[in-house]
C-alpha cells in the first residue's frame, strides 16, 4: 500500500472520528456546536482560544468533555488575583534528601490547559503562559523545557465589565487562534437542561463520555488541513480583508500578518472539515469573526457610540469584493 494511500486513510478516519465528537459532546453540553467545532479547528491549527461567556454557560465543562472525548490528558488552572507564574509553568523545588534542586512541572505540562478566568489574574501571571503558548516550552533558571504535543490552551474570560478582571494585553490577545462567544442558551435548550439535572445529570461525573479521537487522528486531521489547496484569489481575499481593518476609520488597532496567517490556517480546517479540498471565500468569512475579533482594537469615539468589533468586521466582510 503506497504512503499516499495510507495518509489519506487516516485523514478519513481522522474526519470521522472528529465528526463524532459533537454527538458525544452533546451527552453533557446542550447546544453549543459553533464552540465545539471552533475547539476542534484549534486542535487541527495547534492554536488556542479564549472562550468569553457570563458564568454558567458550561465553558469548564464543554472543554473538560472535549477532553475526555479525544482521549487527551487534561488539567484545569483557576486563575486568581494571587495566583504566581510559578503556579502555572512549575518551578525549582529544593529536595532536602539530594541537597539539589529539582524541577517540578506546572499544569502547562498537558494536552489541553483550561485556563479558567484568565482575565482575574495580574497581567505578570497572564505573561506566564506566553512562552508557553507560542513556543510550546518553558524556560525555568535558563533551561528549556518542552510541553507535550499537542499543546492546546482554552481559557475562559468574563466580560471584561465585570469586576475584578484585567484587561488581556495585546500581545496575548494575539496568541489566541479563536475568541469565540459562548451565548446563553435558547429557551428550548435551557429547558433540556432543566430535564437533565431533574434526572440527576451532575456535570463532575464524566463516566459516560467515551473517546471517539485521538492525538493521531489530531496529528493525521493536522497533515490533511494543512494540505488543503488555497488559490492566489483566496490568499489576495485574507490579505484584503486584513488590510481593511488597518484603514478602517473605527480602529485603532487593525489585524497583523500573523492575523492573516492565523485566518488562513482556520479556513482550511473548516474547508477540511466540511469535506473539502480546497478554500472558498466563504470558508474565509465564515471564519473571520472569531479569528479577528479579537485582534481589532476600537477608537474611543467608536466605543462611546456602542459600535463591537463584531459590528465593524461585519461591514468590513460587506465592503471587500468578494473573489468569484
Amino acid at each position: 500500500m503506497s504512503t499516499d494511500s495510507v495518509s489519506s486513510a487516516a485523514a478519513e478516519q481522522a474526519l470521522s472520528a472528529l465528526g463524532a465528537l459533537r454527538a458525544e459532546v452533546a451527552k453533557a453540553v446542550v447546544g453549543q456546536d459553533a464552540v465545539v467545532t471552533g475547539l476542534v479547528i484549534a486542535l487541527l491549527c495547534r492554536g488556542h482560544v479564549l472562550l468569553e461567556g457570563v458564568p454558567g454557560v458550561a465553558k469548564t465543562l464543554l472543554v473538560r468533555t472535549l477532553a475526555a472525548a479525544l482521549s487527551l490528558d487534561f488539567k484545569r488552572v483557576q486563575f486568581t488575583p494571587d495566583l504566581m507564574p510559578g503556579d502555572v509553568t512549575g518551578s525549582l523545588v529544593y529536595d532536602a534528601k539530594t541537597a539539589e534542586f529539582e524541577f517540578r512541572e506546572g499544569p502547562v505540562f498537558t494536552n489541553l490547559l483550561l485556563a479558567d478566568e484568565i482575565n482575574r489574574t495580574p497581567p505578570k501571571t497572564q505573561a506566564a503562559l506566553l512562552e508557553a503558548m507560542e513556543e510550546r516550552q518553558v524556560s525555568v533558571e535558563g533551561a528549556a523545557r518542552r510541553l507535550p504535543d499537542p499543546f492546546v490552551v482554552a481559557a475562559t474570560q468574563n466580560p471584561v465589565e465585570y469586576e475584578g478582571t484585567y484587561q488581556l494585553p495585546e500581545a496575548q490577545l494575539d496568541r489566541f487562534l479563536l475568541k469565540l462567544t459562548v451565548p446563553l442558551p435558547p429557551r428550548e435548550q435551557e429547558i433540556a437542561v432543566l430535564e437533565r439535572h431533574a434526572r440527576g445529570f451532575d456535570p463532575r461525573d464524566l463516566s459516560e463520555i467515551k473517546p471517539v479521537a485521538t492525538a493521531a487522528d489530531l496529528a493525521a486531521g493536522r497533515a490533511a488541513a494543512a494540505a488543503v489547496h488555497v488559490g492566489p484569489e483566496v490568499l489576495g481575499y485574507v490579505v484584503d480583508l486584513a488590510r481593511a481593518t488597518r484603514q478602517s476609520p473605527s480602529l485603532q488597532l487593525g489585524v497583523s500578518p500573523r492575523g492573516s496567517t492565523a485566518l488562513l490556517a482556520a479556513a482550511r480546517a473548516w474547508a477540511w472539515l466540511s469535506g473539502r479540498g480546497y478554500v472558498t471565500p466563504d470558508d474565509v468569512k465564515a471564519l473571520a469573526r472569531p479569528t479577528l475579533r479579537h485582534r481589532v482594537q476600537l477608537r474611543p469615539e467608536a466605543e462611546l457610540e456602542g459600535a463591537t468589533p463584531d459590528a465593524i468586521l461585519d461591514g468590513i466582510l460587506a465592503s471587500v469584493p468578494v473573489p468569484r
